[in-house]
């Protein structure tokens, strides 16, 4: 699914960030659930995603509104 949004290595998803990432997928209009920003944020820490969805919904959330994006 990155692949479609020209995210093809790790390193492309490091440079560009869980929240760019999401955002890329969801103006592509391809499904970007809260679930794969918890994952883009984990595979980018090395963190289950359960675990950032615990420890860092708020930071993610707080800045998708900051850039008025709706989820």
């Amino acid at each position: 699914m990155l692949a479609a949004v020209s995210i093809s290595s790790p390193g492309e998803l490091v440079a560009r960030g869980a929240i760019e990432a999401f955002i890329a997928l969801k103006q592509a209009g391809l499904p970007a659930s809260l679930n794969m920003l918890w994952a883009l944020e984990g595979a980018l820490s090395d963190r289950d995603w359960r675990e950032v969805a615990r420890d860092d919904k708020l930071r993610l959330l707080t800045e998708l509104e900051a850039r008025g994006v709706k989820v």
